[in-house]
């Protein structure tokens, strides 16, 4: 008789699995269908108001000279022996200081970190990082190669290229949960962890499925996972939705004297519109699904989490739930007014802010010898 109730209950706890996963995944295609629909609206109505200019962009051929600015630092790049793919970073700063390593969010590649770059050079090795299939770096092709533990394996192999074993790692968007994932499956290697606007993945999915607000901010997740579809929306009109994404008013940079510069803004045109670019930033999106929940989520490192308190994407509750998943030292920071590019939207309040957590129980001598 016990062995047939255990038997039962066994029965029992795979059946929910196994329904629970397939509530998931109808979840996720459900909405996959709402998004879709919702975008083949707005392009017809795009090509009802704008016939002739719907389908035109233009691939932005001569890099604006921004991109060259030397006060920035110099562009190099990296093979990696074990992916076999190359990689582009901006780098500033004397060779042998502590490493302070940049990754950058979706749609955006180094360029995001420049106010960053001439801030920290001074006691930094500072790297900018065009990450897998972005700027400069190369973009694999298939869809499999954007896997996370393939990205966090990226950030890994750098940190040894450059020659170092522990870094200074901060990301923003998309690179912060890569940064969140390094700091969990290679704590040796983050000496402390700086997060802008990205909540720790496992808060993200938890609070998503319970919050319907977030869902709806979040529906580009499910756009996305269409193949070509979100790539031409994101190109029609030159290039209008990445466009507004930066300079609208409910999703822009909210510091009027931080609003990007036209030459600034072809900069991001110049590295989205090259072929193949757009895939390779979406690709992050869909392989995001197969691999949360996380089975590992503790960080063991020091956090400092800023946040902009006009994040159109992101609710800043999430912020606050990061805590319980961190077993050292939690720094969060909500910065008022600042929208989700918080980087570029309040620099030197973020700067002041990452000099405060970094010099925090150290020291200057401390750090400087790392």
């Amino acid at each position: 008789m016990a062995r047939l109730l255990h038997n039962l209950l066994l029965l029992t706890v795979g059946l929910t699995l196994k329904i629970r996963v397939m509530g998931y995944w109808s979840l996720i295609y459900g909405y996959c269908a709402l998004c879709t629909g919702v975008a083949l609206i707005k392009l017809g109505w795009n090509i009802i108001l704008r016939p002739s200019t719907t389908f035109q962009w233009t691939v932005r051929e001569i890099p604006p000279s921004c991109l060259n600015d030397t006060s920035l630092g110099t562009h190099c790049y990296v093979r990696i022996k074990e992916s076999g793919l190359r990689f582009h970073y901006v780098a500033a700063g004397e060779r042998g200081k502590p490493l302070m390593l940049f990754l950058h969010g979706f749609p955006e590649f180094w360029f995001s970190w420049r106010h960053q770059l001439r801030e920290f050079k001074s006691e930094f090795r500072v790297v900018a990082v065009d990450m897998r299939g972005y700027g400069e770096s190369d973009l694999p092709s298939s869809t499999e190669s954007y896997r996370l533990d393939y990205l966090v394996t990226d950030i890994k192999d750098i940190v040894e290229y450059l020659g170092y074993n522990r870094c200074f790692l901060v990301g923003h968007d998309w690179g912060g949960i890569i940064a969140w994932l390094c700091a969990i499956h290679y704590p040796e290697m983050v000496t402390k962890l700086i997060v802008l606007n990205s909540p720790h993945p496992c808060v993200f999915t938890d609070y998503a499925l319970r919050h319907p607000s977030q869902m709806l901010k979040s529906s580009y997740y499910f756009f996305f996972q269409l193949p070509y579809f979100p790539e031409l929306m994101l190109s029609i009109n030159d290039f209008k939705a990445l466009k507004s994404l930066f300079t609208s008013r409910s999703t822009g940079i909210s510091c009027k004297g931080r609003w990007l510069t036209t030459e600034d803004l072809e900069a991001y045109l110049y590295a989205l519109s090259q072929p193949g670019a757009l895939t390779g930033a979406l690709n992050y999106f869909r392989n995001v699904f197969s691999v949360l929940p996380l089975s590992h989520s503790e960080v063991k490192s020091p956090v400092l989490l800023l946040w902009g308190e006009r994040d159109a994407f992101l609710e800043q509750d999430m912020a606050e739930a990061c805590r319980l998943y961190i077993r050292n030292l939690f720094r969060l920071n909500i910065i008022s007014g600042a929208s989700h590019w918080l980087q570029q939207d309040q620099p030197d309040i973020v700067n002041k802010l990452i000099w405060t957590f970094i010099k925090e129980g150290e020291g200057r001598k401390n750090y400087r010898n790392l």
